[in-house]
């Protein structure tokens, strides 16, 4: 079988013409013909595969590029380079001590001097091919292990992807089968408290807490259509500094509710991210809202934007107990909760809408304790608004 870099295509030559095939068959990228009497032309990929950076969930770019190729055969020519060098050396230390080299009494120094600087510019060369090898054979080893690693997060998303779409179905056919309900057993329970009489405490209290529960479940059901259903981005270049008043805006009562202190901490001159300001900001209220629920009575809430690696991050840290490192990974899991009262949503929620924005969330630690949650987002392009 011979192989070639050549445009995906295989060719098949049999010397049992019975089922020879009447021109060229296209191959599968990646597939490999390996039969009795068959002529093979395989496609590999040369050209540098764009790294994480511009394509999230792919793998490094480790392809050979021309750059690769021209430093492995300059390899060898260094090394021949290297042995002739030692010959010349070699060669001018033996005049200057007079050695010289005679057949038949006939000096033949500047044949053996020749003869030793090629034989040398020739290991040269050979040592350097070898080194070359070696080294693609590291390159190609280090290309198939990013490749396999490729393959395997992108299955993982594909199986991850599939289980999220019939959980979305799930979701969206409970949801539609509960709200209606649960608005009846709300109208209902509102009128009954309006019947009590107004010396009967308990029975105020329980219609009360009937129409507190009815509402939770509702934000239940409205968390699951949120989940499931398809987003629609309108995007445009966003102001970091106007997501992050508005998010501020709408937190403001649960952070009042638990007597935390909000700061920002913003650069002075951002770049505007090409974002939905609706989905972010709902994104950036949901990250306050959980801050908030964590810290104690007092705590300090921290709104943060900067740039680093060309993107924009922002940054919502608290003084609470933090997150385990162990569950760091999983917090954007959906249904995944430590709160008894939760169903694990709002991060998967968060996490779907960074993501179809172009960006990354992330989970760390606070520095000197605390939870902090990142959003990484691309910049907007040819944008320079303020924070």
């Amino acid at each position: 079988m011979l192989a070639s870099f050549r445009p995906p295509s295989v060719q098949r030559t049999c010397r049992d013409r019975r089922d020879a095939p009447t021109g060229p068959r296209p191959a599968p990228r990646g597939a490999v013909a390996a039969r009795c009497g068959t002529t093979a032309t395989v496609s590999l990929p040369l050209r540098a595969a764009r790294g994480p950076r511009d394509n999230p969930g792919r793998g490094p770019g480790l392809a050979p590029t021309p750059s690769h190729m021209s430093a492995f055969r300059a390899t060898r020519w260094w090394a021949a380079a290297g042995g002739l060098a030692l010959a010349v050396v070699d060669t001018i230390l033996m005049v200057m001590l007079g050695v010289t080299f005679q057949m038949n009494g006939r000096n033949v120094s500047a044949l053996v001097a020749v003869s030793f600087g090629s034989s040398l510019a020739l290991l040269g060369y050979l040592v350097g091919y070898a080194a070359e090898a070696r080294r693609r054979d590291r390159h190609a080893t280090a290309l198939i292990q990013a490749q396999l690693e490729a393959l395997n997060t992108g299955r993982a998303r594909l199986v991850q992807s599939e289980k999220l779409a019939a959980l979305g179905q799930l979701a969206t056919a409970i949801a539609h089968e509960v709200r209606n309900p649960l608005a009846v057993i709300r109208s209902a329970a509102q009128g009954l408290g309006e019947t009590v009489p107004v010396d009967d405490a308990a029975a105020a209290r329980a219609c009360d807490f009937i129409v507190a529960e009815i509402d939770r479940l509702a934000s239940v059901v409205s968390s699951l259509l949120d989940f499931a259903r398809p987003l629609h981005l309108e995007a445009r270049a966003v102001s970091v500094r106007d997501l992050f008043d508005r998010a501020a805006l709408l937190a403001a009562g649960e952070l009042a509710a638990k007597g935390a202190r909000l700061a920002r901490d913003e650069s002075p001159a951002l770049p505007a991210v090409l974002a939905d300001p609706d989905l972010l900001s709902q994104v950036l209220l949901g990250l306050l809202a959980n801050a908030a629920e964590a810290v104690p009575p007092g705590g300090e809430v921290m709104l943060a934007a900067r740039v680093r690696d060309g993107a924009v991050e922002l940054v919502v840290e608290d003084s609470g107990p933090g997150i385990p490192a162990e569950l760091r990974a999983r917090v954007f899991e959906p249904f995944f909760t430590t709160r008894p009262r939760g169903i694990g949503l709002g991060l998967a929620v968060a996490r779907q809408v960074v993501e179809a924005h172009g960006g990354r969330i992330e989970a760390g630690e606070r520095p000197g304790g605390g939870a902090r949650l990142t959003v990484r987002l691309p910049p907007a392009r040819d944008s320079a608004i303020a924070a």
